[in-house]
């Protein structure tokens, strides 16, 4: 397979990047404040017309330890020149994409996720609400962004989570990046649900497990959504913890069946057997899972970049040439 030089054309030209720099993060010693969903530091329709070109969303979706499926697409994705304008994760997706977002590579978010400790994001604490509680995530997020707020980090990146009192999605896309992600992990009746202001949030998944519409909303014209939820026939359900995931599985994969028509390109690695998250060898089993599905997707991408018609100067990221 050729390698990939053109994506560098989905960057900002001259004339606008000055406008669409981001600001230096914070020192690590200073917290961000809470999380919210600001106005859009970048207007992606207006990017389009100013760039003469297509803007590419990442989505990432839910799926607990598949996630570390994400970083295998991530790599083949950046082996390509394939770099999105923006990011959209949802749970474990939020994880993953906040991190790579802050300016982290491929190879460096796979060695983040490979030494991972348990008892760098798990904290049990025994509440009406749940057993886990997400402070220990967020804290592990802000290390590995360097307490750089979702505004200012290098991609725009979007957090979306589940408002629990009227259960309404949540898009997060200022302020700390740890807490949009604890909120958008926090599974319920796992986690402790995360507050932020005078509001509770759980997990993301609940009302769009892969979040396709929240990218088009934004203005993406070419969407690559990531899915990795578990399929309901492949869901062990003979114990309560089991009966409960196959629950939620249901629930997520009809949810994100209708969204997922709405991408142009869905990488879906092929995960059928359950790995803890913390199992080393199955991070990389899994991450592998990832690195396959989207080979196979390459020339899907190429295809989709081609029926937008770059105009001359702007070369497709994709060659499917051999």
């Amino acid at each position: 397979m050729a390698g990939l030089a053109g994506c560098q054309s989905i960057r900002p030209s001259s004339d606008v990047n000055a406008a669409l720099q981001p600001l230096e993060p914070e020192p690590a010693a200073l917290a961000p404040a809470d999380a919210y969903a600001g106005p859009n530091r970048i207007d992606f329709r207006l990017l389009k017309k100013q760039e003469h070109r297509p803007i590419i969303a990442l989505v990432l979706g839910s799926g607990g330890a598949r996630g570390y499926a994400h970083i295998g697409v991530i790599e083949v994705l950046e082996q390509h020149g394939i770099r999105p304008d923006f990011i959209v994760g949802t749970s474990a997706g939020s994880i993953a994409g906040s991190i790579y977002a802050s300016g982290k590579t491929a190879n460096e978010l796979r060695k983040i996720a490979l030494e991972m400790k348990p008892a760098d994001v798990r904290e049990i604490r025994l509440d009406m609400k749940g057993v886990l509680d997400g402070k220990k995530v967020e804290d592990y997020v802000n290390a590995q962004v360097n307490n750089t707020p979702l505004d200012l980090l290098k991609i725009p990146m979007y957090v979306v989570a589940t408002e629990l009192t009227e259960g309404k999605k949540m898009v997060f896309n200022a302020g700390n990046t740890g807490q949009a992600v604890r909120a958008s992990v926090s599974i319920p009746s796992m986690f402790i649900p995360a507050k932020i202001q005078q509001a509770e949030y759980v997990d993301g998944g609940l009302v769009s497990p892969v979040p396709v519409d929240t990218a088009r909303e934004l203005g993406a014209d070419i969407v690559i959504a990531v899915d990795i939820l578990a399929k309901p026939i492949h869901t062990e359900t003979s114990n309560v913890w089991g009966l409960f995931n196959q629950n939620i599985n249901i629930m997520q994969f009809y949810l994100a069946k209708e969204e997922l028509k709405r991408a142009d390109v869905v990488i879906q690695p092929d995960i059928r057997e359950k790995a803890h998250i913390f199992d080393v060898k199955g991070r990389e089993a899994t991450m592998q899972a990832g690195v396959e599905a989207a080979e196979l997707k390459l020339a899907e991408i190429s295809q989709s970049f081609a029926k937008h018609n770059y105009e001359k100067g702007h070369s497709i990221p994709y060659s499917a040439k051999k």
